[in-house]
Parts: structure tokens; C-alpha cells; sequence
């Protein structure tokens, strides 16, 4: 068995999936839509795929009900993605048990499927503290809250009283917090969290983001959260050379577009203007090939970089991780529930 050294967890629905779900026509229409029925966001397929293939293993973890495993397990299959575990949320039987709560509740779902994915890792003999995480969400729901929380937990910078706190105010129901809390005190305290991905899928203002730290990258399209990846060393240049080709050649995107892709991330203090180079090389390496897709978008992209990574390094702040106010934030963890 390979031993894992990084985690991707991905959430599904308005992340992954364009996904519909605000009304009962859309839960219906979603329950019902064949696997090759359902659509990928732009370049998160890709991106994916070129995760794991530079070592990364992925874990799902989405709120979509149980009865669609099958579907969406069809669905990833088409697309070309393996992953090692999934985890779907049972909404049947928080119906037959009367938690109608829990059927919209993310704190009392995520947090603890998260702290129990962790703990698991010390059982089945990966090397705890060395593995490390990335997580990727949407603004539809809770992600940035329970992520964060997730994250401070692991690194020690909130203790389980506090933890406990959150989840009695946030309205978990109690068999939950007891189980939640259970597993909390087996985890090994580290800060293994390297970035927390959010996609704009609602359009929410980025500077909403900024309660929970640089950590949370809040982004509008896939070849953002490629670029944050490969400073983090999580993607190589290849990878997102191959996410832009798929903006280009099925999304309608030109040169100039995946260049304020890369602007916008730099002017909002995202990216350090780093491994630019590995970029060009790799970019040179595929010209030498022969002919490419989206060539003339890819080099109008690379022509540009170079003064926006200067603008990156103007812009950089080595920020220290902040605490978020988790007790103040927990009210509006939910945001379906708010609205």
C-alpha cells in the first residue's frame, strides 16, 4: 500500500458539480439526471485528474444524499477520477429519525466526517502528522466555516472546549457532538491544513472570505486554484498548462482571460510570483513536440506573467494565520438556513 503524503478533500455539489439545488424542482431534477446527464465545473475535472496523478489522494466528502452514490460515483468514473474514499450524507435517515435539522446542517455533518477521516489515518498505518491536506468547498454552504474550524482544530490553535462550544451553539444535535468530541481527543495536533479553496460559485464578494486568514483562497475558476496549487507544490506546470488548454478549447477562454485569472489572484494577495520558470520550461517542452492546443492563448499567457508576478511580489504579505471569531460566525455558519 503507498503511503500517503498529501490529501485533497473535495466537496461535490457547486464545487465539483455544477449543481442546482435552492428549490424542489432542482432537488428533483438533480436526483434524477443521469451521470453523463450532470455537469463539471470548467477545469475542476482536470485539475483533479492532474492532482493525482502528481500523488495526490482524494477524499469526497459532499452533502448529497446517500441514495446518489451510484450516480455520482458514475459520474467521477466518466471523468476519469479514482479517489479513496467518499462519504455522502445520509438524508434518509435523518428524515425516518425526525433530525430535520441535520438534513441542511453542514457544522454537524463536515466537522465531524472530517475529524473522523483524520483520526482513521492513525489506524491505517499513514504516517499522521506527516500527511497534509488541502480542502476544497463553495460558498453555497458552510465550507469556509467548518473547514477553518477543522483546520485550527488540527494545528491546536482552538481546544476542545471551544470546539465544543461552536458545535452546542451551532445546533448539532447531542449523540453527534458527544461522537464528534470522542474522536477529536484521538487526533494528533498539527498544522497539516496547507489551503482551504473556496469557489465562487454564488458570486459572493472575496473580502467576505478574509474573517478566516490568507489560509481560505476564495476563487472564480479552475485555473486559479491550478496557479495557488503550484506555488504550493501540489500541481506540477504540466497540470496547469492543461487545466488553461481546457478553458480554452471548451470554455471560450482567450489569452487574455487566463491572464487576469492569474492578475486577479496576485492583486488580492493570493500568490508570491513563485515557479514561473517551471512554467515556461514546461510550456518550451510541449512547443518542441509540435503542434499544441490553444497555443497562441498559452503564450499570450506566459508573455504576460512575468510583470504580473512582479505585481504578486509587490503585493505579497507573509500574514500570520489568524483565529477566527468562531463563536461569532456560528449563527451564520448555514447559509441557506440564514437566507
Amino acid at each position: 500500500m503507498s503511503v500517503t503524503t498529501h490529501i485533497a478533500r473535495w466537496d461535490l455539489d457547486k464545487t465539483y458539480l455544477r449543481t442546482e439545488f435552492d428549490t424542489l424542482r432542482d432537488l428533483v431534477k438533480t436526483a434524477f439526471e443521469r451521470p453523463d446527464q450532470k455537469i463539471t465545473n470548467p477545469g475542476a475535472s482536470t485539475l483533479l485528474r492532474e492532482m493525482v496523478r502528481a500523488g495526490v489522494r482524494v477524499h469526497i466528502l459532499s452533502g448529497s444524499p446517500e441514495q446518489m452514490r451510484r450516480r455520482l460515483e458514475d459520474k467521477l468514473r466518466l471523468d476519469g477520477i479514482t479517489w479513496d474514499s467518499f462519504t455522502l450524507k445520509p438524508n434518509l435517515q435523518n428524515v425516518l429519525r425526525l433530525r430535520f435539522r441535520a438534513v441542511r446542517d453542514q457544522l454537524g455533518y463536515k466537522l465531524p466526517a472530517l475529524l473522523a477521516s483524520r483520526a482513521r489515518l492513525a489506524h491505517a498505518g499513514e504516517p499522521g502528522l506527516g500527511v497534509t491536506e488541502t480542502l476544497f468547498g463553495d460558498d453555497a454552504e458552510a465550507d469556509a466555516y467548518v473547514y477553518s474550524l477543522y483546520a485550527d482544530f488540527l494545528a491546536g490553535r482552538l481546544g476542545e472546549e471551544l470546539l465544543l462550544d461552536v458545535l452546542k451553539r451551532g445546533r448539532v444535535y447531542e449523540d453527534v457532538v458527544h461522537a464528534a468530541m470522542d474522536t477529536a481527543r484521538t487526533i494528533e495536533h498539527a498544522g497539516v491544513v496547507e489551503r482551504i479553496l473556496i469557489h465562487l460559485d454564488q458570486q459572493t464578494p472575496p473580502d467576505d472570505f478574509r474573517a478566516y486568514g490568507p489560509r481560505v483562497v476564495p476563487f472564480y475558476n479552475y485555473l486559479q486554484a491550478a496557479f495557488v496549487l503550484h506555488e504550493d507544490r501540489r500541481l506540477g506546470p504540466d497540470g496547469v498548462l492543461r487545466v488553461a488548454v481546457e478553458l480554452v478549447t471548451e470554455h471560450r477562454f482567450d489569452g487574455d482571460a487566463l491572464a487576469r485569472s492569474y492578475q486577479d489572484l496576485a492583486r488580492r494577495g493570493h500568490l508570491r510570483g513563485l515557479h514561473l520558470d517551471a512554467l515556461a520550461e514546461e510550456l518550451d517542452g510541449w512547443l518542441a513536440l509540435g503542434k499544441i492546443p490553444a497555443v497562441d492563448e498559452l503564450k499570450t499567457l506566459m508573455a504576460r506573467l512575468p510583470a504580473m508576478a512582479d505585481n504578486a511580489r509587490a503585493v505579497w504579505r507573509d500574514e500570520e494565520q489568524v483565529l477566527p471569531d468562531y463563536i461569532a460566525l456560528v449563527e451564520a455558519h448555514n447559509r441557506r438556513r440564514r437566507r
